[in-house]
């Protein structure tokens, strides 16, 4: 039974009914019992946990959890404090900074609870993952689920912003009512393809810009870091370089 312990609870309960989830659900006590799946079970809908229904202003849509050891925890792009920035993420930092000046963490911060507290909603369009094998859990029925929750945001009367990052989350632009929210595409931020589209969209201005337009206060995007960790070169160079 998912319980999730807020709005999306009832506004998600006939979805959980529904033959496609219960279909799902089997796959994976199936996937989780004999194969080494990201993220925990009981991560699985962490970015919902943290991100109402009502409170969410800004939603930034991945494809799926990193598939690496120690890195997803159920909230797209981020990880746990102490954890190592995946390359996706420095790449988003760097944005960041481009666009809106913000100093880049240090190496071991990249965790996101910050923005999501804010009304931020890390989701992926697709919420697990095999271990090694990116796409591995695509077209067994979380598309479906995170479907429903993109119709559900947009049907929202107050304005709020979707980023859709790389292929798979652009798919879903046409569940979004433009006429009332703002959304934003690029490439996905893997060093695979940010170099093709994703750098140089000013996404998070653009986002604060919209919601201050629509009387809303804007998101604070800093990701605090220890007054004497430095942006050290290393990181400029891995940024400006990655090949994974």
């Amino acid at each position: 039974m998912v319980n999730i312990g807020n709005s999306w609870d009832d506004l998600l309960a006939k979805e959980f009914t529904k033959d496609y989830y219960l279909d799902l659900r089997e796959f994976l006590i199936n996937e989780y019992k004999y194969l080494t799946i990201y993220p925990d079970m009981n991560d699985i809908f962490s970015a919902l946990k943290a991100t109402s229904y009502e409170d969410c202003k800004v939603v930034i849509l991945g494809q799926d959890p990193y598939h690496e050891p120690g890195q997803a925890h159920g909230m797209a792009f981020s990880v746990r404090p102490g954890v190592r920035q995946p390359k996706s993420l420095i790449n988003i930092f760097k944005e960041l900074k481009d666009d809106l000046g913000i100093p880049i963490p240090a190496k071991d911060n990249g965790y996101l609870m910050p923005w999501a507290t804010q009304g931020v909603l890390l989701l992926n369009t697709c919420l697990t993952v095999r271990e090694h094998q990116a796409a591995s859990h695509h077209d067994k029925g979380w598309e479906r689920l995170t479907d429903r929750i993109i119709e559900l945001l947009s049907e929202r009367e107050l304005p709020m912003v979707f980023m859709l990052w790389g292929a798979n989350a652009r798919k879903k632009k046409p569940l979004i009512d433009e006429s009332r929210h703002l959304v934003l595409e690029g490439a996905h931020p893997s060093p695979l393809s940010a170099y093709g589209g994703f750098f140089g969209g000013k996404y998070f201005s653009r986002a604060n810009e919209f919601l201050v337009k629509n009387g809303e206060e804007p998101i604070d995007w800093r990701i605090e870091t220890k007054e004497d960790d430095t942006e050290e070169p290393e990181l400029r160079i891995e940024i400006k370089n990655t090949e994974e």
